[in-house]
Order: structure tokens, then sequence, then C-alpha cells
């Protein structure tokens, strides 16, 4: 058996988290390889490592002070090792570190986060420190190369049963050092999966798994126990921000389960996510709720459009002309909306509506704006019927409107389109609605 076992930033805050750390480490000898994250917040006054630096970078860039900024973020490392009586020799590389500061790029100073963590990590569970950027291989355009990770590290094996490496970087071809998106260290700890063949993948953090709906909306909701990487990926794009949703992509193929787990409650049973799981007649109907705000919809109306060929690329080629991002396209028989970020729209929604116009000569177009949009995600919800019918029945009886709705081909989403002060309440009455059959 063998776990690929990943810290968040939050598991490795100070001292106290890294004794945590350690016992959930030595409590399995399948805990072999472990990728940590930058060290967060102590509590909820503090900033984490990875945000000091990159306000490091920008007080560098325009040319404030930076020291005072440093002195903060070398501190951190400083008081972890001295609590821990560590011995590893972290002061010269800092001081190395401050000397070249003006002359950094920001991916390298940013990784110098989850650097210095994995460095005491590595010394705390008496582990070798593996460098990421030794070992994650990555192409210019920042995919990974799974061939030259993979035979990197079985050159690492050959000497070396465990290891610490830090997550969140890799490097390129030519050496440098390449970050990935904030979070990222989830990615690295699914890269190691795949490439080791893992049985699975342990990604452990500061909640007990996924929830069922946001705990700031629902009060107490119900943990989701299993959930398969197609309903993560939705929840996730909704805004259910447990794990990086890119980290699923490298082992989703090998069918790797990810395991979400508490660093400390480490008793929970915590969340499972598998590529499949068959339970259609006896699982939940609905896996989670989640959604965002600040939307907004072009609806378009056009006689006769079903008869016009190209109507709607024609709308869709100007959004592109403007680099926005489509998230729905609800149609009806002569109209269709496009809905899309409010932010991304603010300062040029008008003359977007304006070349609309004059590409397509619409019979009439509408602005909505203040649209939140919620998903409805499960896997259950093709083999038994009734799903929409309980939603729509719920928010009726509980005088919300509808603005908008839209279901994917596969039906394991159903999305709703409310108005933003609508957003809290509808998430609470279809909560309410569907536990009662969970």
């Amino acid at each position: 058996m063998l776990k690929i076992t990943k810290f968040g930033g939050s598991s490795v805050a100070n001292a106290e988290q890294f004794k945590k750390v350690k016992t959930i480490i030595e409590s399995d000898p399948a805990r072999r390889f472990v990728v940590v994250s930058a060290a967060g917040r102590k509590d909820a006054k503090d900033s984490k490592v990875t945000d000091l630096l990159y306000l490091c970078h920008a007080h560098i860039e325009y040319h404030v002070d930076y020291l005072p900024m440093f002195r903060l973020i070398e501190q951190r490392f400083l008081d972890i090792k001295e609590a821990l009586s560590l011995n590893t020799p972290i002061e010269p590389e800092l001081k190395q570190l401050e000397g070249r500061l003006p002359e950094l790029s920001l991916d390298e100073l940013v990784s110098r986060g989850e650097y210095f963590t994995a460095r005491l990590m590595a010394d705390y569970l008496g582990f070798p420190f593996v460098d990421a950027k030794d070992i994650i291989s990555m192409h210019y355009d920042g995919s990974f190369n799974y061939e030259d990770t993979s035979e990197k590290l079985k050159e690492v094996l050959k000497d070396k049963k465990t290891f610490v490496i830090p997550g969140f970087y890799g490097s390129t071809p030519d050496g440098r050092i390449r970050v990935m998106t904030r979070g990222g260290s989830d990615i690295t700890g699914s890269i190691l999966a795949r490439c080791l063949h893992a049985d699975e993948y342990e990604n452990w953090t500061d909640v007990s798994g996924f929830l069922m709906a946001d705990p700031r909306i629902v009060k107490n909701p119900k943990n989701i126990e299993r959930i398969t990487y197609s309903e993560l990926r939705e929840l996730s794009y909704m805004g259910a921000s447990v794990l990086h949703e890119d980290s699923i992509f490298p082992i989703r193929e090998y069918n790797i389960p990810i395991h979400i787990l508490n660093t400390n409650r480490p008793q929970d049973q915590g969340t499972l996510i598998l590529d499949n799981i068959s339970d259609a007649a006896t699982g939940p109907l609905v896996t989670g709720i989640a959604g965002k705000k600040n939307f907004c919809a072009v609806e378009i109306y056009k006689n006769h459009m079903s008869n016009k060929i190209g109507i709607i690329r024609k709308a869709l080629t100007v959004f592109e002309k403007y680099n926005v991002s489509v998230e729905h396209i609800p149609s009806g028989i002569d109209s269709f909306s496009v809905v899309v970020h409010a932010d991304e729209v603010k300062s040029n929604i008008y003359e977007i509506i304006a070349a609309i116009k004059a590409a397509i000569e619409p019979d009439s177009i509408r602005l909505v704006e203040d649209l939140a949009l919620i998903a409805i995600v499960g896997r259950n919800m093709n083999a038994r019927p009734g799903c929409s019918g309980k939603i729509f029945d719920a928010l009726g009886q509980n005088h919300l409107n509808v603005r908008m709705i839209a279901q994917g081909s596969d039906e394991m989403t159903i999305v709703i389109g409310v108005e933003d002060k609508d957003f809290d309440k509808t998430i609470s009455v279809i909560y309410d609605r569907f536990s009662r059959d969970n």
C-alpha cells in the first residue's frame, strides 16, 4: 500500500501543526512520500507566507523598502525551527536569499515558502528532502511532463524510500523555477500519485472533507462521504474550494482515489473522491449544492430564430472579440441568453450589446444584472426521476423566482439563476429539501 500525503498551509502553519503532521505520518507506514505547502496563517489575523512573498516582490518592483517584509518571512521559519529544536541550517540560505532578492524572478521568490517549509518538515520527520525543481518537470507552456518526472523519480527512489517535497512549483527544460496557480501544491500531490502509481492520494487540510453546502449559509451541513471526480469538478467550479480543481486531471485516468482529511481532526471520515461510484439505487439523489453571485445575462430575442443559421455563433463571436468567457447559454425557440461574469464586462457591456445588435439585428435585447448561479450536483439524478420537480416545488413554496435554468447533457448538474439577494435563501431551501432524502 502506498499513499501520497499532502499537507496544506494551515497544516504546517507553526510548530504545533508540525507535531500533528508527524503523528499522522507515523501512524501509517504507507505514508512514505510527503508534499507540503508553504506555512499558512497561524490565526485569523496572521498572513500566509506565500502572500508575504508576493508582497515582498511588489515592494522590490516598486522600489519600496522590502527588508522589513522579508524579516517577517524569515522569522516565521526561524520560529518553527527553534520551537522544534531542528538542526537544518536554513540561516545561511535565508541570508543568501536576502542578498539575491532584487534579481530573483517572481516565481523563484514565491516558491521559497514551500521550499523552506519542506526543508524544516523533512528535518522534523527524519525524511530526506527532495527539491521539486529537480523532480517536477514542466514544459515551457506550464503543462507537465509526466514521463520526465517519472524518470527523475525512479532515480530518486534508488536510494530513498521516503522523502518530503515542496508543492506548488517545478522547473522548465532550461532549469528555471516555475510556480503553478495558487493552491498548486494539490497538483504536485496528484502528479506524484500518478507517477508513483500510488494506491491513494491523501490531501490533509483544515476541514473534514467536502460539505453538502456552504456552512456560512447552511448550519451544520452534512459531510459528503463519497463523490466522483466529475461531481467534484462541478462543485469546485461553482465555489466549493477545498481542493484545487485541476488536481484531479493527472490521476483521473488511473482511478487513484483522493481522500480529503482534517489535520486537526484525523479521526474524522473525510471525503473520498473516486472516478466512479455505483450507487444509483441507494446513494444520495443530490451530492452537493454550490454557487456564485455577480453574473449578468444578455437576453436576445429574434423572431423565427430557429430558421436562421449562425445567430448564436455570431453573438458568441462578439463575446470572444471582447475576450469574455461565457458561462451558460440557455435557449428557446426564438430566444437565447448569454450568461457571463459581471466583472468581465463591467467596463464594456454596452459596447458588447451594440456589437450584438449590429451583428444579428435582434428584435429585442435586454441586460439582466445581479444574477446568482446555483448548481445542484448529483451523480444519481439521471437515474431517479423527480429531482427538478422537487427543486422548483421547494422554491415556489418559498416564493423564490427562478430567472434561468440550464442542465448538462449528462444530467448530473442543474444550474438555476436567481437574483443575488435571494442567493443564501435559495441554497438553504434546496439543502433543506434534499438533505431529508440523503
